[in-house]
């Protein structure tokens, strides 16, 4: 267990009234103005526990530097969503103009560098293009687009020909994608993460390395590519220095989150840690299927020399003492972790509880009865949420939820990029921005009546091969059915590729180009037109193509007006969410289904003690979603997948084993229903004749 090293101040008692504060600093307890304060030579390491008022902190420690001098346009801050960054943004703009007393506009300033690590990343990248041997016009594709290409070059390698099974073009990119990001050896990924395909490691090899050239081919870069280029420019020591200059400070949020080429990056920027720091809670740290590592936090502290100042933010502001009591217990098991225990001035006397019912129906029934009963002692439904490991864990909960007529919303559906006249849009702008971009002049070109893929092969073909890609496709002879539309696509390209009016016209023409093509290919044409009108609308916000293509690729939208379904009419809803899509949220009372071993932990992450470790965490993460109330629901009946319909073959599951009996003191353990008591429920019986059975039983065999 790594020891804690929080600062004296954390030692004072949290109502000591701290008189010589500024005025901006006076809302701060102790141990939070103890991490905006510091000024040392050392980086700083904020373990920030759940609902500790993280955000809070870090944004008063940027105004802090700003309001004390600090150039705001040297200033870094990295977070895991742009929402955050602006988010942030606004929190400093208040605060700076709170402690100047004039609204300055000078917090706003301050994080002219902020966003996520891709984001950043490609800024960085187009500014450094030419040194880095870059097309400073290259393009981003999205995961979709990447995995098409993937599947290109492994059909070009004769790979989706093979008798044996060989990976999709989805998993593919998945192997790809988690080898650059842990930053491990092709065959460790595949032996711990997809053994099943460890007998392709070769072909592997040679697909990947395919599979970059034709993205270098193609002046294009994916979602990780942003990453490991950054990574690898900071191997030059030069480069290193000349960007890590840049900045004064550099602040990192979610640091549990990083993974190995973050981590590396960060230590190459400030490789002395002097401006360095970094917020986080190891016990938050439930992204390891994206390629997180806890190990970067956990290792932080030793990494420089002098190590790196720690403070712990204990205070909780969101729950009850009593769920805090149950969580700390729950973590406290975890094997290693920063030692800290979540306190907090909210007292209860409900314990949270876990809850013992027959089965998954069972299950369903008391949630829905919980939900309602605190509905009606005045708890609406939005300040309620189901939580659960996995999507497919809620299905009996929905179903009773569609039966009893309680609205819900359940976190997850398409998004708005991968409906299919979206994406349309987004591949002509960027096959116009980057004409060598193949899969996007794929899509575009086969968006023509008459152009089928050979044509449009042949097309881009051309293209690569001229050293002016609008010439080639002024030259080009298309077949007689696709002349008309054609010259129109042509009359686009003139204006797109040697662009003359400013952004955003541009969009706007590829939008009056595409509007036929629409009402041709779709027969709901004008519910698909709203999403083109909305995609218009934030294509206006963005000062030039290159930002917008950037943003929109890096921090897409999330929702398709299309395939969205129809919105509720009810203003009050009750919350379904997976417990990774709820980290960061909080309600009133939240309900966690399957808290039982093969569910929680999941029988799929228990292959290695990392794998429990995490599960536990994930655990942790949503029981510090609750403010007041928490149950903890543990069906004891599974039924078999995969037997004749209505079968009763089943299972018994075990409790999870991250609530062993030492910890259960913290809980109200109960079953539901509650057992009748005695004479309850029982009705007088009428009188009725005896009847001796037992003798015509006897009697069938005389």
């Amino acid at each position: 267990m790594l020891p804690e090293l929080a600062p004296e101040a954390a030692a004072e008692s949290p109502d000591t009234e701290v008189t010589d504060a500024p005025a901006y600093l006076s809302r701060l307890n102790p141990e939070q103005r103890a991490a905006v304060e510091y000024d040392g030579d050392a980086p700083l390491l904020i373990i920030a526990g759940a609902g500790s008022g993280k955000t809070n902190t870090l944004a008063h420690r940027v105004a802090h530097l700003v309001v004390n001098g600090a150039d705001p346009r040297r200033i870094l801050l990295l977070t895991f969503s742009r929402r955050a960054a602006s988010e942030m943004g606004r929190r400093v703009e208040r605060i700076v103009d709170q402690a100047l007393g004039i609204q300055t506009g000078a917090g706003r300033a301050a994080l002219q560098w902020s966003g996520t690590f891709h984001a950043i990343g490609a800024r960085l990248l187009r500014e450094y293009a030419e040194t880095l041997g870059l097309a400073p016009t290259f393009t981003i594709s999205d995961r979709g687009d990447a995995a098409d290409l993937m599947h290109v070059v492994r059909h070009d390698l004769g790979l989706s020909e093979q008798t044996s099974r060989f990976p999709r073009k989805e998993t593919c990119l998945a192997i790809y994608s988690r080898v650059v990001n842990t930053q491990l050896p092709l065959e460790v990924v595949l032996k711990t993460q997809f053994p099943r395909y460890a007998m392709w490691a070769d072909a592997l090899k040679g697909l990947f390395a395919a599979y970059v050239e034709a993205k270098q081919k193609q002046q294009v870069l994916d979602y990780d590519d942003l990453l490991l280029y950054w990574a690898q420019a900071m191997t030059e020591p030069a480069l290193a220095q000349d960007m890590g200059a840049r900045f004064d400070h550099v602040l990192v949020d979610e640091y549990q989150d990083t993974n190995a080429l973050q981590a590396s990056i960060l230590l190459a920027l400030k490789p002395q840690g002097r401006g360095l720091t970094v917020v986080g809670d190891d016990a938050q740290s439930i992204y390891a299927f994206r390629g997180a590592t806890v190990r970067n936090i956990l290792d932080f502290p030793t990494q420089f020399s002098p190590p790196a100042e720690q403070v712990t933010l204990s205070q909780n502001y969101r729950s009850t003492q009593p769920i805090l009591g149950a969580a700390n217990a729950v973590i406290g098991l975890a094997a290693e972790r920063f030692t800290k225990d979540l306190w907090s001035l909210r007292e209860s006397a409900e314990k949270p509880g876990v809850v013992v019912v027959n089965d998954e129906a069972e299950q369903a029934r008391f949630v829905v009865e919980q939900v309602l009963a605190r509905r009606e002692a005045g708890l609406s439904l939005t300040q309620q949420a189901v939580l659960f490991r996995a999507a497919d864990h809620s299905a009996q909960v929905e179903i009773e939820l569609a039966r009893r007529n309680i609205p819900f919303v359940k976190f997850g559906g398409l998004k708005f990029l991968e409906s299919t006249h979206v994406k349309d849009v987004m591949a002509v702008v960027r096959w116009l921005e980057n004409p060598r971009d193949r899969m996007a002049g794929f899509r575009t070109l086969q968006l023509l009546p008459g152009i089928g893929p050979k044509t449009a092969a042949r097309v881009l073909e051309g293209l690569e091969a001229a050293t002016e890609p609008l010439i080639a496709l002024e030259a080009f002879e298309p077949p007689p059915a696709a002349a008309p539309a054609w010259d129109e696509l042509v009359t686009l390209a003139r204006a797109l590729m040697a662009p003359t009016s400013p952004w955003p016209s541009e969009f706007e023409q590829v939008i009056a180009w595409y509007m036929p093509h629409l009402e041709r290919m779709h027969d709901d044409a004008a519910a698909r037109q709203a999403d083109l009108q909305q995609i218009e609308r934030i294509a206006a916000t963005y000062a030039s193509r290159e930002r917008f293509l950037t943003e929109l690729t890096l921090d897409p939208p999330s929702a398709s007006s299309d395939e969205s379904g129809v919105p509720s009419r009810d203003e009050d809803y009750l919350i379904l969410s997976t417990i990774h899509s709820a980290k960061g949220q909080e309600w009133k009372a939240v309900y966690v289904l399957n808290a039982v071993d093969g569910c929680m932990p999941s029988d799929l992450a228990t292959g290695t003690t990392e794998e429990i470790e995490e599960e536990r965490r994930l655990l942790y993460v949503a029981m510090t979603r609750a403010r007041d109330h928490l149950d903890i629901v543990v069906p004891q009946r599974f039924y078999v997948h995969n037997q004749v319909g209505f079968g009763d073959r089943h299972v018994y599951a075990s409790r999870t084993r991250f609530l062993p009996n030492r910890v259960m003191p913290n809980f109200y353990s109960r079953s539901w229903p509650p057992a009748p008591m005695p004479g309850e429920g029982q009705q007088a019986k009428a009188s009725l004749p005896q009847v001796d059975l037992a003798s015509r039983m006897r009697g069938m065999w005389k």
